[in-house]
């Protein structure tokens, strides 16, 4: 039933990977694998893995890998690929000393220790502990592995009671029109004296009219626009757990707007550069312009919160923001319908 085969891998050692597979009427029906450092341990686990399955019945039991090969499982089997982040967190996890547990004989207080291991912000924590519930709990369902996505939930009312978790905090930080003109100036000056440089005014500008976060800024395509409606698809949203294929209709309000067609772009990407330069750029700026402790994605914070006190409600916002759940934006209900702070700035688009 098995065979072994020996294999260099890029460090230059040998792994030695064991195939056990059983075939019925010319079809496959059981098919298992493991690797190790030796030849010698993969021999003898073959030879003891070959016996179990000899066991009358033995077939008919569930399959029962580690975790870790859960985690490759559910990794192979989504449909849209994950985030860099979740692939991150559930590489990582599949790697820790939790991935070798077989699915039935991990409990709760294995994730409690997995995650006491960590030395990571609870914030952090939670995160992990996230990412794997949902592959936890599509485990028996999908495949009839042997885990019961309870060992997750009950995980988590330990872990919030032990402090050894908790949600991220919100941030709550605006820019001042003064803090607003410095970085508006600053960048203008810059992009006179060279017209190669990052459109840095244009994508402040648009963060804040848009409420766009910089990834989904730099990712837009003019082929998305829908000057009709003053809509456009924003591709990959951020969303909780999943990001990649999450493509959803905003709404633009008409500075948003205005800032799109004052680009004349005629096909692809509306500002063909890089997100993550763009957030260098604007902390540069701000260490210089002594601006402290503002993030660029503030300016989606700040856009939301001026739809809020222009008297408009949740749902008119979420068209914008692109809020999947109202209850996000609830935070958001204390602000006062205090009018447009931004009636006759300097820096208003023209939306004539």
């Amino acid at each position: 039933m098995g065979t072994i085969l020996a294999r260099k891998r890029q460090d230059g050692t040998t792994g030695y990977t064991v195939l056990i597979r059983i075939k019925k009427a010319g079809k496959v029906i059981f098919s298992q694998t493991e690797t190790f450092d030796r030849e010698a341990p993969a021999k003898s686990w073959m030879k003891k893995r070959e016996a179990e399955l000899a066991v009358p019945g033995a077939l008919d039991q569930p399959e029962d890998p580690p975790l870790a090969k859960l985690i490759e499982k559910y990794n192979a089997d989504k449909l849209r690929p994950h985030g860099k982040t979740k692939d991150q967190v559930l590489r990582s996890t599949a790697a820790s000393s939790l991935g070798e547990i077989q699915c039935s004989k991990i409990q709760s207080h294995h994730l409690i220790d997995w995650l006491r291991a960590m030395t990571s912000q609870p914030q952090t924590r939670g995160n992990y502990l996230s990412h794997l519930a949902a592959v936890i709990s599509v485990a028996r369902p999908a495949w009839g592995y042997p885990i019961d996505k309870r060992v997750a939930e009950d995980a988590r009312v330990a872990a919030e009671k032990l402090g050894l978790i908790s949600k991220s905090k919100e941030r709550n930080r605006r820019p001042t029109l003064a803090e607003l003109d410095k970085l508006l100036t600053h960048y203008q000056v810059a992009e006179r004296k060279r017209v190669d440089c990052i459109p840095m005014t244009q994508l402040i500008l648009f963060s804040i009219f848009s409420t766009r976060r910089q990834e989904e800024s730099c990712r837009m395509v003019i082929e998305d626009l829908d000057r009709n409606t003053s809509e456009i698809v924003v591709r990959d949203m951020k969303n909780p757990g999943e990001k990649i294929g999450n493509d959803v209709t905003t709404l633009l309000p008409a500075e948003a707007l205005q800032l799109i067609e004052a680009r004349q772009v005629l096909q692809g990407r509306i500002w063909p550069v890089n997100a993550g330069s763009v957030s260098a750029s604007f902390t540069r700026a701000c260490v210089i312009l002594g601006i402290d402790d503002l993030h660029f994605h503030d300016l989606r914070h700040e856009g939301i919160s001026r739809l809020f006190e222009l008297g408009w409600t949740i749902p008119q916002v979420s068209r914008v923001s692109g809020h999947r759940s109202w209850k996000s934006l609830q935070r958001y209900s204390h602000l006062k319908q205090d009018g447009d702070k931004l009636k006759g700035w300097a820096w208003l688009p023209s939306t004539a």
